[in-house]
């Protein structure tokens, strides 16, 4: 089974605070990011390898290639799984990926999301893939740094 230590949504992916916070804390050597647009795009996998210190390794999948691929995972490959919406999440767990606790770092604001808290706005399709991860078992928090205290994101749905 492959060593997932934490799953992260963040609409931003991999910068600073998911380079270098967050890999420390956890104690990861390998962030895998599960994307189909970032799959395609060397621009935008560029921009992210420059905030992760170089003894850390960054694989780019998409949704379905994560799911394909992460059971070959070597055991002494501690994986940070970042992945944008809570959708793919979703997709991730249906597609057998084992994942257990999702941190919700950012979901930024736009038109039709609601902010539930001061880095999180949802709209319906978000709510009912949370509704869907803790069918399945999955437990979800709000939690921009690894320091700071954790919310319940089941508390707003």
């Amino acid at each position: 089974m492959p060593n997932i230590l934490l799953t992260r949504i963040d609409n931003r992916l991999v910068h600073g605070q998911v380079g270098v916070t967050w890999v420390n804390h956890l104690g990861a050597n390998l962030i895998v990011v599960a994307n189909d647009e970032v799959a395609e795009d060397e621009v935008q996998q560029d921009l992210m390898e420059m905030v992760v210190p170089e003894a850390i390794g960054i694989r780019f999948f998409s949704v379905q290639t994560t799911i394909d691929v992460i059971h070959d995972a070597s055991d002494d490959q501690h994986i940070f799984l970042v992945v944008k919406t809570p959708q793919d999440v979703n997709r991730l767990v249906k597609g057998g990926v084992p994942i257990d606790k999702v941190n919700i770092g950012n979901m930024h604001f736009s038109e039709g999301k609601t902010q539930v808290f001061s880095t999180v706005s949802v709209d319906d399709s978000d709510k009912e893939a949370f509704r869907d991860l803790k069918e399945q078992g999955v437990k979800l928090e709000v939690r921009r740094v690894p320091d700071e205290r954790p919310d319940d994101i089941y508390t707003i749905l």
